[in-house]
C-alpha cells in the first residue's frame, strides 16, 4: 500500500536505513548497560547499579519507539542479533577489570550514539521528516545527559 505522508519513498528508505543503525546501536547499548548493571562491583556498586538501571530502562523504551518509527515509515525494523551486530556502531565488551572500565565503555558508547543520531537527523532533514528529527533530537539530548553523568563519575 502506498504511503501518502509527504516523504518520498527514496527518502523514507534512506531515513529507515539510518534509523536502523540508531535502533541497532541503542539495542547494543541497552544490552551493554544491562550487563554493567548486573556485573558492577566495588565501592560505588549501589549508585552505579541504580544509574545503569535507569539508563537501560530508558534505552528499552527508545528501542521500541525507534522500531515503531521505522514501521510508521513503511519499512521493516531490524530485530535480530545478527542484524543488530552488523548495523551497530556500539560494540559489545565483557572484559572489564573494574567499574571504571565499565563506565568508560558506556560513556564512549553514548558519545558514539550521539554521532549516529546526528547523522540520522541530517538524513531526516533532507527528507522533510520532522517527526523523525524530533525523535532523534530527543535521543541526542538523552545520550548527552547520560554521557555527562558517566563522565562525571570518572572524575577523581
Amino acid at each position: 500500500m502506498k504511503h501518502n505522508i509527504g516523504i518520498s519513498e527514496q527518502h523514507r528508505g534512506a531515513i529507515c536505513e539510518n534509523l536502523g543503525r540508531v535502533l541497532a546501536g541503542s539495542y547494543a547499548l541497552q544490552l551493554q548497560t544491562q550487563y554493567a548493571h548486573w556485573n558492577v562491583r566495588g565501592p560505588f556498586f549501589d549508585s552505579l547499579h541504580q544509574l545503569f538501571q535507569r539508563q537501560y530502562e530508558d534505552l528499552q523504551v527508545a528501542v521500541d519507539e525507534l522500531a515503531e518509527r521505522i514501521r510508521a515509515l513503511g519499512h521493516t525494523a531490524p530485530g535480530s542479533f545478527d542484524e543488530f551486530s552488523k548495523l551497530s556502531a556500539v560494540k559489545q565488551r565483557t572484559d572489564f577489570r573494574n567499574s571504571d572500565e565499565m563506565v568508560a565503555c558506556l560513556l564512549e558508547a553514548h558519545e558514539t550514539m550521539i554521532h549516529v543520531c546526528k547523522e540520522a537527523i541530517a538524513c531526516a532533514g533532507r527528507g522533510g521528516d520532522e517527526a523523525t528529527e524530533d525523535l532523534l533530537t530527543e535521543r541526542v539530548e538523552i545520550h548527552g545527559k547520560a554521557a555527562w553523568m558517566l563522565r562525571t563519575t570518572l572524575e577523581k
